[in-house]
């Protein structure tokens, strides 16, 4: 396997994009990228596409072929990636793949979304779809409850209390008003996190992430060519990808393709939890960040709520996670969200992350949990990138 960096990044404000086409979207993401890696469009060898949702923006079907077209990039293989909310972490992975397998030496990664087109019902419904759509999202079991059980376990089984989740988006929320590219601008105390409208017990509307358009990108390079183009290239360290068992009476309170992902990322790097200076991670909800929290390493199990409020996973403290704002803050548009923790993660490493840069970062984890179906994930990606 050759060494791979990433050269460039680029993305859209995540938010609610009414004047805006999933096609206007993917031009602006792709044209930063581009032009951030300093590569022109016959550069590209391949690209991998993530897209959920194409329900929603009604384009259903060759999605990267109609984005890539309109920055000049055509004939090269494209090729969609669907894996619910980890899509373009796993378009990521496969433009991994493609170079360090020696196949490709130039790859694209983009992740793209469009959900404000539906309502809420309607987009509740096409997000069901990463379930089990027959034995559980039939039935009535969505999203917004199934991380209320989660939540309401993890409360029973370790004395996890609301306050403690709440301070999860209390802190998103403080990253994102110094993210300009973050879909909420406005901070929270818990209080009013906690009096929040309840969605599903003992979830409440701050502690659940939102509905988001948006688009993000990243050009891959092999080691040998990286000189032609930068000087401050990103590698990619670690790279794993788990899905889940789905075993009866499983533990809900732990994600094990997050453990088995991690711990794969964590052996190619040379690694540990310790060795990281910062992470991007899934907070669908506040609960999914306290278990993130706890199955990628960064405290014992169970301890993940008290760890957060005592403010070891804020800006300045041991291990600083979803300085972006995360999904709570940020926004999320399911295809694009993995591609947008990479943008982060890159930007971090390079310093260029103003009023929230995490000091002296040189070691980067992105998380992305993609559906989830009888107890367990449906599949996780986790990369290292590393200055």
């Amino acid at each position: 396997m050759r060494e791979v960096a990433v050269i460039g990044v680029g993305m859209t404000l995540f938010g609610r994009h009414t004047d805006k086409t999933i096609r206007e979207l993917g031009e602006e993401a792709l044209w930063a990228t581009l032009q951030d890696a300093g590569v022109k469009p016959r550069d590209i060898q391949v690209a991998y596409v993530g897209n959920a949702l194409g329900r929603l923006s009604g384009q259903e079907m060759i999605a990267g072929q109609m984005l890539l077209r309109e920055v000049g990039i055509t004939s090269i293989p494209i090729t969609r990636v669907e894996d619910a909310c980890a899509s373009a972490s796993f378009a990521f992975r496969e433009s991994w793949l493609a170079v360090a397998s020696g196949l490709y030496d130039v790859a694209l990664a983009v992740g793209v979304e469009k959900m404000t087109n539906g309502t809420t019902e309607e987009v509740t419904r096409a997000l069901a779809g990463a379930s089990d759509t027959e034995l559980e999202a039939g039935l009535g079991i969505t999203f917004p409850g199934v991380f209320a059980m989660v939540a309401r376990r993890h409360m029973h089984q370790y004395g996890t209390t609301r306050e403690q989740m709440a301070q999860v988006s209390v802190k998103n929320h403080d990253n994102g008003a110094l993210n300009p590219r973050s879909q909420f601008q406005k901070r929270f105390t818990v209080e009013e996190v906690l009096a929040s409208r309840p969605i599903a017990r003992p979830l409440n509307l701050f502690d659940c992430c939102p509905i988001s358009d948006g688009c993000a990108a990243a050009v891959l390079v092999a080691k040998d060519l990286v000189s032609r183009y930068t000087t401050r290239p990103i590698w990619i360290a670690g790279s794993g990808q788990a899905s889940g068992a789905f075993e009866p009476a499983a533990d809900i309170t732990i994600f094990k393709p997050t453990l088995m992902a991690s711990r794969a990322a964590y052996t190619m790097a040379g690694m540990g939890p310790e060795d990281i200076d910062l992470a991007e991670v899934h907070d669908c909800f506040t609960i999914a960040e306290v278990i993130h929290t706890e199955d990628l390493g960064f405290a014992p199990k169970g301890e993940g709520g008290p760890f957060i409020q005592g403010g070891n996973t804020a800006i300045g403290g041991p291990i600083p996670i979803n300085t972006s704002g995360g999904l709570l803050a940020k926004g999320h548009p399911v295809g694009a969200t993995g591609l947008a923790q990479i943008v982060e993660i890159v930007e971090q490493l390079r310093g260029q992350s103003a009023s929230r840069q995490v000091e002296g970062a040189k070691v980067g984890l992105a998380m992305c949990l993609g559906g989830f179906m009888h107890s367990d994930a449906g599949t996780v990606a986790a990369h290292i990138l590393k200055s």
